[in-house]
């Protein structure tokens, strides 16, 4: 990119320089014989004019270097002439000079033309009379100067064209290099991360332009994916520590029965390997819930908390002393299957842990779960959300908990752009809360809600 960007401005200089190298050798060019033209013509009528009155000094008056006047008869020959100039040889040859006059006629023409004293030159001619016959008025400036100083500035260009587009390219190949080194540090850096496959960041320069926002916006991201890859690598090895004890106990049912046929029935077997494999069961499911969170977008829409309250209890497991109530009604925005889930798992949770009762309280966007257990010490509210976490495990373990609930209803919540958090509840145990977003239309979303 930065010899392209080099190239592509040098080429557009070097044309810029060349156009206008022309143009200025054009307008020069032009000015200055615009002015020769005036001289000659200015000179041709003064003389024409003391002519006519008869008063002609003995040598013509000229001032410009070159320039040559002469007064010449009906047939070409000299009448008198400027200093510089010989009164016995005309300035015209008589064939040009009549050219010249028929194309004047009583004006002044200035036109260019060869003459007997320079190769080229700006020539004025006028008609006139003198002493009663008519003679012709010819003033010549030479275009010899003019070409010469053309010329040498044309050549000037040529060389200077070139050297200013060098110069340039070179700066401007010094300061794209300066400019897209942060771009060659960034890359570089990756480079290296993506060689050795771990953390690793991009070097972030001082100045605050786009490239340090876009530094900053690429070290967030492979924060995000070391991140992500840590809680990957930690969750496959607490994946595979849990399905550890439930394998190991189902290959030790096996080995057992296989060692006593006689003393170890079909039945008997059966009614073993049955808890282990229903824990698994949980587990992959779980497993398989988490692996799908962030995995496709999320389409929010109106949802009744009210029902996703009481189909959650309908579907819990039932526990014998345990009431539960559910209070309130509400509205919010997310997926119904999703915050379904979180209800579930947030009720299921609670019964698992409660004395006696579960209170679900229900309002616009808050749904909260409060149980009359143990409860959980606060300094062990956020530690529960990690996954695999049991305070309890025996009674989790019999409960057929997998330590997966808490983690899955904070995560599938955040991405339904809500949250659960915990505190201490009025009952004596736990408070599990679920917030979630509420749409600006609330009084329409209850409305429909609400008949349906």
């Amino acid at each position: 990119m930065r010899m392209r960007l080099t190239l592509l401005t040098a080429v557009l200089l070097c044309v810029t320089l060349a156009v206008g190298a022309v143009a200025l050798t054009t307008v020069l060019s032009r000015s200055r014989v615009a002015a020769l033209d005036q001289i000659a013509r200015n000179r041709a009528v003064t003389i024409a004019a003391l002519t006519t009155d008869d008063r002609l000094p003995e040598a013509l008056p000229v001032a410009e270097p070159g320039e040559i006047a002469q007064l010449l008869d009906a047939s070409g020959l000299v009448i008198t002439s400027s200093p510089n100039a010989s009164r016995t040889l005309p300035v015209l040859v008589p064939g040009d000079l009549a050219a010249l006059r028929s194309r004047a006629g009583d004006e002044v023409l200035v036109a260019t033309a060869a003459t007997t004293y320079d190769d080229e030159a700006r020539v004025a001619v006028r008609a006139a009379t003198y002493r009663g016959a008519p003679v012709t008025v010819v003033a010549t400036v030479p275009l010899a100067e003019v070409r010469g100083l053309l010329g040498a500035l044309s050549v000037s260009l040529v060389v200077v064209v070139p050297l200013l587009t060098a110069l340039l390219a070179w700066v401007i190949w010094r300061v794209l290099g300066r400019a897209l080194l942060p771009v060659e540090q960034m890359r570089r850096a990756a480079a290296q991360v993506a060689r050795s496959g771990g953390p690793g960041s991009l070097p972030v320069s001082d100045a605050d332009d786009e490239l340090g926002a876009l530094a900053r916006t690429l070290n967030e991201m492979l924060d995000r994916l070391e991140g992500a890859a840590a809680r990957q690598r930690t969750f496959a090895a607490d994946a595979a520590h849990e399905l550890r004890s439930p394998l190991a106990a189902v290959r030790a049912s096996i080995d057992v029965a296989r060692a006593h046929p006689a003393a170890y029935s079909t039945a008997e077997l059966a009614a073993d390997l049955e808890g282990e494999v229903l824990r698994m069961q949980v587990l992959v499911d779980d497993l398989l819930l988490l692996a799908r969170v962030g995995s496709a977008p999320v389409v929010r829409t109106a949802i009744d908390l009210g029902r996703l309250a009481h189909d959650a209890v309908g579907s819990a497991r039932p526990v014998d002393r345990i009431d539960i109530e559910v209070v309130g009604s509400g509205i919010a925005l997310g997926e119904a299957a999703a915050v379904g889930r979180v209800v579930r798992n947030l009720v299921d949770n609670a019964l698992r842990h409660a004395s006696s009762r579960v209170v679900v309280t229900l309002a616009d966007g808050s749904v909260a779960v409060e149980d009359d257990g143990s409860g959980v010490p606060e300094r062990d509210r956020e530690r529960v959300f990690e996954r695999f976490v049991r305070l309890d495990e025996a009674r989790e373990r019999d409960a057929g908990g997998s330590g997966l609930g808490l983690a899955i209803a904070r995560e599938v919540a955040r991405e339904q752009g809500g949250d659960v958090t915990l505190a201490e509840s009025g009952l004596g145990g736990l408070r599990a809360a679920l917030r979630l977003p509420v749409s600006a239309a609330s009084d329409f979303a209850r409305g429909v809600a609400s008949e349906t």
